[in-house]
């Protein structure tokens, strides 16, 4: 059965809200600290607002993108998150969500942290491409594995998030301490990596806290640029860098090789205080010099996805909304909410006078003065 209809993303929320058990609904809604960045991220679009241009319609419009030699049909893509397994009514939200990336054309991509392994996860595809996320381990041997299994799996890029090597200050979120399922319930990539396996003692076959151990030891790498070349050469992939926000950041990965920069600030959910990461979009996007920039944090409507490929964005990534539809009706509600997202980015293009994403630029954006 199809979701219901939802007005706007609030809606979505309070529903989602309805159906989520508290330790996953708290893990996913809440953000790190008094949660500023968290909120300052939406609150961010809210200060800018599009020009329309008149006597400039077209009776259809072109939402196609290309991504570090990927064609697309939009530039919307389901940015990776670590618990979504855990979000479908089913338990199997990764499944979930590549099945609507096949229905949609709306890429996926997949978290270290499943429920179900990669491989699985990819075989639901269908003709849509998908990219893997990885959680750089401290263990290079691993790290090589998991690498080369998301290639044979035929993953089409490589996201190394960047910002996310120790978890931020939740004070707001106690499913940390008090629910540890939310990570030893997803280590399905772990328990199904060889390299990890010879890292368990025989006590793990018998006690699952030990595998949960073991990779506790092992998460966490803190990456430095020297660590750069080493990522670069474990794959052929485009090679993507997630958490890149500050200009001088995107020149020197462009220097060492990498294909394409990721601006987030992880949604608010790790670092707090921090800037909005639309508001650091417009030094990224110059800085990158036409290599392309994904994004994500703070989306919630087709308005902000047209914003933030005026200020060059190449993808545009959303979190929270597809998984409070996965909540609600699996892979159905993801395909709702994508759905819905694109079809208020395409009118919304059509009405305003803006008939390809190359007609968007920043001059299209006016501050609101809020």
């Amino acid at each position: 059965m199809l979701m219901t209809n939802f007005a706007d993303y609030i809606e979505l929320e309070d529903k989602a809200r309805t159906t989520m058990a508290a330790d996953i609904w708290s893990y996913v809604s809440h953000g790190a600290g008094d949660e500023f960045t968290q909120s300052n991220n939406v609150a961010a679009f809210q200060k800018l607002a599009l020009l329309p241009r008149m006597l400039r319609a077209s009776a259809h419009r072109d939402l196609s993108v290309e991504l570090c030699g990927i064609s697309l049909p939009t530039p919307l893509f389901m940015a990776p998150v670590g618990v979504i397994g855990l979000c479908d009514p089913h338990g199997h939200g990764e499944i979930a969500t590549a099945q609507a990336a096949a229905r949609t054309g709306v890429p996926m991509v997949a978290s270290t942290m499943a429920v179900d392994p990669l491989e699985t996860v990819a075989g639901h595809f269908g003709g849509t491409p998908g990219m893997f996320q990885l959680y750089t381990p401290t263990d290079r041997d691993l790290a090589q594995s998991l690498v080369h299994r998301a290639e044979a799996a035929g993953f089409r890029a490589l996201v190394v998030t960047l910002d996310c090597w120790h978890t931020g200050w939740r004070p707001r979120d106690p499913s940390l301490t008090n629910s540890p399922r939310l990570r030893s319930e997803c280590l399905a990539n772990y328990l199904t990596d060889p390299v990890f396996r010879k890292l368990l003692p025989t006590s793990a076959v018998a006690d699952p806290s030990v595998a949960m151990d073991t990779w506790n030891s092992i998460f966490g790498n803190r990456l430095t640029w020297d660590d750069l070349p080493w990522l670069r050469s474990l794959t052929r992939l485009p090679l993507i860098l997630k958490g890149i926000c500050h200009p001088d950041d995107v020149r020197r990965a462009k220097d060492t090789g990498v294909d394409a920069v990721y601006c987030s600030n992880h949604g608010g959910r790790q670092a707090n205080g921090g800037l909005a990461a639309i508001d650091a979009l417009p030094g990224v996007v110059a800085a990158a010099d036409g290599m392309p920039v994904l994004f994500d944090s703070g989306i919630r409507s087709g308005a902000d996805i047209v914003k933030a490929l005026a200020l060059g964005a190449t993808a545009v990534g959303i979190g929270r909304p597809y998984i409070y539809g996965l909540s609600l009706a699996g892979a159905d509600g993801i395909v709702n909410v994508l759905d819905a997202l694109l079809q208020e980015t395409d009118l919304l293009m059509g009405l305003d006078g803006y008939p390809t994403i190359a007609d968007l630029n920043p001059e299209a954006l006016l501050p609101t003065g809020r």
